[in-house]
């Protein structure tokens, strides 16, 4: 049996099998055991004077065993019930000489260097389980609202953010690179005949197939070559971007909201053991900070926050009046200052927003054309485009999205003042030329919501092998 399924039943008496792996082996006698399907371990009570000394020396942290035994009520304190322990097998030691997850605190730094064993922590283990459910609430929300998923190409030949900073894909052989007579590279001897990236969006993509399916989304893999080391940054890291037909502004951020809401919701039913553990190691974490770098909710004060608020609506053009009169820029508290309608906003000015001024999740919409990107509908102000993100606590932006251009002359008049090739995107203005219609979608980087779900202070901490400048290990 699972360890998760046998720790719920109060059957006692039977004989059963558990396998898993060694956490802890007290007094050549009490072994606790996991199998990664609950926080919890399973202690194993092994009645040494009947076991060969051999088969006692090689059960430490870290082996792979299977118990066969007796699911008694426990004799002693700290667990409800127990395996007295039958016969015992050893798949895999692990020599405590080297074995690096030994029963003590590691840093977390230390347990990125052996990303490929952390996940036998019970920090890890908690963490993936939660990735992993809310990856489940993710296909589960969509499906139920009707929504198709749609894979989107990860080698692609247009840069949907117009962000330049992408990985280049070749086939190339760098050491006999062919040139034009210009002396630039001759991409038409490569493997696709032109210059190919992988992907920083599904987006341009999934709104083909919203125009033909009315309601998409895609949940995958994204890639940017922005050589940054912050705590918030991957090179790798995993996208979901709805795109729904005959979708305005007010309807995309009608879903966003109700799509955050329902995948926290089921976080809150599903995982409630990794939570609470989560939410206490938070807590403990705080303890050690100074006053002024501590968390100002829990963890599930935080995600109960934002399910239970209902998201305030506010335009940028009221947000940055609110904030070049909030007491921190008037004080020069602000790293970056606000004097002037059209600076894009930081993450300070947006955390102020959601945990100073209106104490609940803003969605800020109507953002200054100059500063987003060409495919969102310009408003009639001809200043600003109908953009939204979304602010949570402690994170700042958790989703940026829009109303997209439908507009076959605005988007072309976008595209050239933006200095874009028109030939690379004459697929997505097809989409303008034959039945247009009204559209609008949004991206949530899926590791920030795993991040604000767990209470990691660090994005690289929530994807199981992290890609960053100069790591690309395991």
């Amino acid at each position: 049996m699972k360890i998760k399924s046998l720790l719920k039943t109060s059957a006692t008496g039977q004989q059963v099998i558990v396998k898993g792996w060694v956490r802890t082996f007290r007094a050549n006698r009490f072994i606790a055991l996991n199998d990664g399907s609950t926080l919890g371990n399973l202690q194993c009570v092994v009645d040494f004077e009947s076991m060969d000394d051999a088969l006692l020396k090689s059960i430490n942290t870290g082996a792979a065993i299977k118990i066969t035994g007796n699911y008694i009520e426990s004799q002693g304190k700290g667990q409800s019930h127990e395996i007295q322990v039958t016969d015992l097998h050893i798949y895999g030691e692990a020599d405590p000489e080297s074995y690096p997850i030994q029963p003590k605190k590691h840093s977390l730094e230390f347990l990125r260097e052996k990303a490929h064993l952390r996940v036998r922590t019970t920090t890890f283990s908690a963490v993936m389980r939660l990735r992993s459910a809310l990856a489940f609430g993710v296909h589960q929300f969509f499906r139920n609202e009707g929504f198709q998923y749609v894979n989107t190409p990860i080698i692609t030949g247009s840069d949907a953010e117009g962000a330049g900073e992408m990985f280049r894909v070749s086939a190339l052989d760098f050491e006999n690179t062919p040139f034009t007579k210009e002396g630039n590279i001759d991409f038409s001897k490569d493997f696709f005949g032109k210059e190919t990236h992988l992907t920083v969006s599904g987006q341009l993509e999934a709104e083909t197939y919203a125009m033909g399916l009315g309601e998409v989304y895609t949940f995958g893999p994204t890639f940017r070559a922005e050589n940054s080391n912050t705590t918030r940054h991957l090179a790798e890291f995993w996208m979901i971007e709805p795109e729904m037909a005959f979708f305005d502004l007010n309807d995309n951020m009608d879903l966003a909201e109700k799509f955050i809401k329902n995948v926290l919701n089921y976080i809150l039913k599903e995982c409630e053991e990794d939570l609470i553990f989560l939410d206490d190691r938070l807590k403990q974490e705080d303890k050690s900070k100074p006053q002024a770098e501590r968390s100002s909710m829990g963890l599930l004060e935080k995600i109960k926050f934002v399910v239970e608020n209902e998201f305030k609506r506010v335009s940028y053009t009221e947000a940055i009046d609110i904030l070049r009169n909030s007491k921190p820029n008037k004080k020069k508290k602000f790293k970056f200052n606000i004097d002037k309608w059209g600076a894009d906003l930081q993450s300070e000015h947006e955390r102020f927003l959601v945990e100073k001024h209106f104490n609940c999740p803003v969605i800020l919409y109507d953002y200054p054309a100059t500063i987003k990107a060409f495919y969102m509908r310009m408003n009639e102000d001809q200043k600003t485009v109908s953009a939204m993100d979304i602010l949570f606590p402690g994170i700042g932006e958790i989703v940026g999205g829009s109303q997209r251009e439908e507009r076959l002359d605005v988007l072309q008049k976008r595209i050239k003042a933006m200095g874009i090739d028109e030939k690379e995107l004459w697929w997505y203005l097809d989409l303008r030329r034959f039945g247009s219609a009204p559209h609008s979608g949004f991206g949530l980087g899926f590791e920030r919501l795993v991040l604000f779900a767990t209470g990691m202070s660090n994005i690289r901490d929530v994807i199981p092998f992290p890609r960053t400048p100069q790591n690309a290990a395991f």
